[in-house]
């Protein structure tokens, strides 16, 4: 699979920036890309709540983030 720093691992990182967990998805995780599409989509569509619009904007980075570093075993 990819390494750390790849192209694919830039591709994965830019395709979440519009899109979360499909990063995840195009590295075959399909737990993290449906966690992070869940949690990132919930708490923005909660925006009204301030606290869960927090956590959808955290959890966006973070995919964006745990992309750009995913190393295969």
């Amino acid at each position: 699979m990819s390494q750390q720093g790849s192209a694919g691992n830039v591709l994965a990182a830019g395709v979440n920036l519009f899109f979360p967990g499909l990063g995840q998805l195009l590295q075959g995780r399909i737990m993290a890309a449906l966690l992070f599409f869940v949690i990132t989509v919930g708490g923005y569509a909660l925006w009204w709540l301030i606290v869960p619009a927090i956590i959808g904007g955290i959890a966006h980075l973070w995919s964006i983030i745990d992309a750009a570093r995913f190393k295969a075993d």
